[in-house]
């Protein structure tokens, strides 16, 4: 209970400020829309009607169909699904093994301290986007896969934060105290350690999103991402890129989709920061 009032109390701080009560109200939306995409969209996003292909708005198909007679509508509920388990669990992963091995470089100094940031420093050298394009083309583009090798690539950016916070946390004076009063390093670890680097760590969480969706949209916009028929945002935006000398609605809408997700996940996650770390704080806009 009293984590739900926390999550509670950060929220209506982040909805104080403006851009982050709009981006509150967006990411709820996207969510709301991923979760229940199977009873929203009003088709199979996979079902052809060929005979009404490249279709504009109607009765029948809010937002008209694409090449091959498909929902457009229903297609984009289900790439918002897409999108968001891509995702959350990029994040979701990155963070945990990022975290793990920031705690473990910060507590193990030495030749383990040295290997973790070597391997750090390895990974960021190259781009996000190139490291998962050069990774997914070894090694296949199935979702799972695309999930571990975008986290791979964002691990370092959580390990190095992590890390950093280890730090400055180990040389607080209530630390200092617990181990005075004989309490193990275990305890430490996981009562003050852990709950003290969360935050920051919450909070670029928040803020990578945007760039997970982007990157997974890119590499389905190249081909290197997720496999047709699965509804994708980069791969429904390549297709509608195909035929834009035909129909040009079907490209501003997977632009709109994205565009609309960056922009939630960009004004909740520095609406977050604010609210969580009081030295970034503003007054609300």
């Amino acid at each position: 209970m009293r984590g739900l009032s926390i999550l509670l109390k950060t929220l209506r701080q982040t909805a104080r400020y403006p851009s982050g009560a709009i981006g509150l109200a967006l990411v709820a939306a996207i969510l709301f829309i991923a979760i229940f995409a199977p009873f929203l969209a009003p088709y199979d996003p996979n079902k052809l009607d060929v005979i009404n292909r490249l279709a504009g708005p109607s009765a029948e198909h809010w937002l008209g169909t694409d090449q091959l007679g498909r929902d457009l509508l229903s297609r984009h509920i289900y790439g918002t699904q897409v999108a968001m388990t891509v995702a959350l669990s990029v994040i979701a992963l990155a963070l945990l093994i990022g975290m793990a091995l920031g705690i473990l470089s910060a507590y193990v100094p030495g030749p383990v301290e040295r290997l973790i940031l070597i391997a750090f420093d390895s990974f960021s050298s190259f781009p996000s986007v190139i490291l998962a394009m050069a990774a997914v083309a070894v090694l296949g583009s199935s979702m799972p896969m695309l999930i571990i090798v975008i986290a791979t690539s964002l691990v370092p950016h959580f390990g190095r934060v992590a890390r950093a916070q280890v730090l400055s946390v180990m040389n607080e004076p209530f630390v200092e105290a617990e181990r005075v009063f004989g309490a193990s390093q275990l305890r430490i670890l996981v009562f003050h350690i852990v709950p003290n680097i969360l935050a920051p760590l919450i909070v670029i969480a928040s803020l990578d999103i945007p760039i997970v969706i982007a990157i997974e949209a890119s590499l389905s916009f190249l081909g290197l991402g997720l496999r047709p028929p699965l509804a994708s945002w980069g791969g429904l935006l390549q297709d509608g890129y195909q035929n834009m000398s035909k129909a040009l609605l079907p490209v501003l809408i997977s632009s709109a989709a994205l565009a609309i997700a960056t922009l939630a996940f960009t004004m909740f996650g520095e609406a977050l920061r604010n609210a969580i770390d009081p030295r970034s704080a503003r007054r609300p806009d």
